[in-house]
């Protein structure tokens, strides 16, 4: 269950923003169903959209969160934990957040290789992110305003922002 103190922190950030969640289908085996179900949620994969049914499952996708729907209310109770994804806020529709998303989720390794990135993975994006330079930060934040994931410890959760080109990391818990 989501802390009742990241919950305020996103929707206060939202106000005048959208909120969104990216979550790992290699991580959630029911979320395709979630998508697929009553109240489905607006949600893209950022991966090709001509997906084989065993990559579409364990594939990333953007959804948009609504503050009182039936799924952001379900993702509260049951998907918040066990490294399931990543929330963020933007100024920005669903399909331009959508695109900028998608250009990093492919990387190439010493031999040019493509590889997948993970950075929807609290667990990546916290080792990640630190290691980043201005530039890096800045193409990688683009528009959006704030990241918020899961502690290494489960207990105290990150919010991540970009001011005048340095990171910057805020930690929330419930004690």
């Amino acid at each position: 269950m989501m802390p009742d103190t990241l919950w305020k922190r996103l929707w206060q950030e939202a106000e005048s923003r959208h909120a969104y969640v990216v979550l790992d289908g290699a991580q959630n085996n029911s979320l395709l169903d979630w998508l697929h179900g009553p109240d489905a949620p607006q949600h893209e994969c950022l991966f090709a959209t001509d997906l084989e049914p065993d990559m579409a499952e364990v594939a990333p996708y953007l959804i948009e969160l609504e503050f009182d729907s039936r799924f952001s209310n379900d993702f509260i109770r049951d998907g918040w934990s066990a490294n399931l994804g990543i929330l963020l806020t933007s100024s920005l529709e669903l399909p331009v957040v959508w695109r900028h998303l998608r250009q990093h989720t492919l990387v190439y390794g010493p031999e040019l290789e493509p590889m997948y990135f993970r950075f929807y993975d609290p667990r990546v994006l916290r080792m990640f992110l630190p290691t980043c330079e201005e530039a890096q930060l800045v193409d990688f934040f683009g528009e959006i305003d704030f990241i918020f994931t899961e502690g290494a410890d489960q207990v105290v959760n990150d919010v991540w922002s970009v001011a005048d080109g340095k990171l910057i990391r805020e930690s929330t818990s419930e004690a």
